[in-house]
């Protein structure tokens, strides 16, 4: 994804060239990519008008429920009484004609607005080719945020989710440093595991120690959800956080091995972990404030998964290095 931080209205055009470039990348056709203008241009001056200022996050997406543009507006704003009014045109608290959150709903193949008094706004827009469909679009098994250290074009984490006859597994591999090099070490660990998404995650992890030797190495976590068994097997060497969120968000840190995939990796031994009482499991790379956490958002963990990866990177970005979150839903095993 692409970050661009917003202060003020002259950065709306950038916003809306950066999302247009995105849109035609994708081989999105003129009326496509100007639904996608009209996304990000809307989000954009929300964000200067309602949040003060904030972030605009612009990706693409591709899974279950389709592919096209993501934008993700993210504010530290005072937050929304009502999001369901703001939804409405011709509400406004800011003067204005009231028609900018409902341009982007119309626009839009999938929005959902996460904002409380205090706690800021939170809004993702997914723009798909063709029409928007009538109905409820169905949540995703997984969303994700993965954005490069400031000043780098590339960003050194990457993460796999894939299907095997017996559930899923997940893999986040943040490369040791930043830039070009830590991309190398990453996307090599994804190649490894490519393929491999059925094999226990202990085996995963030699594979990928041996195939990481000529890059500069990665800090590695794979979870394995059996749904049958309704159990998590985890294994990780490194720091790419692992934690699974039950209701109001209560948390199971999940324990990761010390050493670096490709280097040095004494102990690569696999946790298991119930399902039981469990919504969410989430893999983060150390772009992310060790104290991350979910307890402090009424309702969060009902949202879309990138909405949710989208508020951590918001309220906990080092803003110092590659940031990565992957949420999967467990209830999609």
């Amino acid at each position: 994804m692409r970050a661009l931080e917003v202060a003020d209205p002259s950065q709306v055009a950038e916003a809306r060239r950066a999302a247009v470039l995105q849109a035609q990348a994708l081989g999105f056709g003129e009326s496509d990519a100007g639904r996608v203008a009209i996304v990000a241009t809307e989000l954009v001056t929300n964000l200067v008008k309602h949040g003060s200022g904030g972030v605009l996050l612009i990706g693409s997406f591709d899974d279950e429920t389709g592919s096209g543009v993501e934008c993700l507006a993210l504010d530290r704003g005072v937050g929304m009484e009502d999001v369901a009014a703001s939804m409405r045109d011709g509400y406004s608290t800011a003067g204005s004609l009231g028609t900018g959150l409902g341009a982007v709903s119309r626009g839009a193949t999938v929005m959902e607005v996460y904002s409380r008094p205090g706690l800021g706004t939170a809004i993702l827009a997914r723009v798909s080719r063709g029409a928007r469909r009538p109905g409820e679009a169905p949540l995703p098994a997984y969303g994700a945020v993965t954005v490069p250290m400031p000043g780098e074009e590339v960003s050194g984490d990457a993460w796999c989710r894939g299907a095997w006859a017996g559930g899923w597994t997940a893999m986040m591999a943040d490369g040791l440093g930043h830039g070009p090099y830590a991309a190398e070490a990453a996307q090599a660990a994804v190649r490894c595991f490519s393929g491999s998404e059925q094999e226990p995650p202990a085996d995963m992890l030699a594979k990928m120690h041996a195939a990481l030797r000529p890059t500069r190495g990665a800090a590695v976590s794979i979870a394995r959800v059996e749904a049958e068994a309704r159990r998590v097997v985890f294994a990780g060497v490194g720091n790419v956080a692992g934690a699974l969120f039950g209701p109001e968000a209560t948390v199971r840190r999940m324990v990761s091995n010390n050493g670096t995939i490709g280097h040095i990796a004494k102990h690569m031994r696999e946790f298991v972990y119930p399902i039981a009482g469990a919504t969410l499991l989430v893999l983060a790379s150390d772009g992310l404030l060790t104290n991350w956490r979910l307890d402090g958002y009424p309702g969060l963990l009902g949202y879309h998964p990138t909405l949710i990866a989208g508020v951590l990177y918001r309220d906990f970005n080092r803003g110092r290095d590659d940031v990565s979150i992957l949420v999967c839903r467990l209830d999609a095993a």
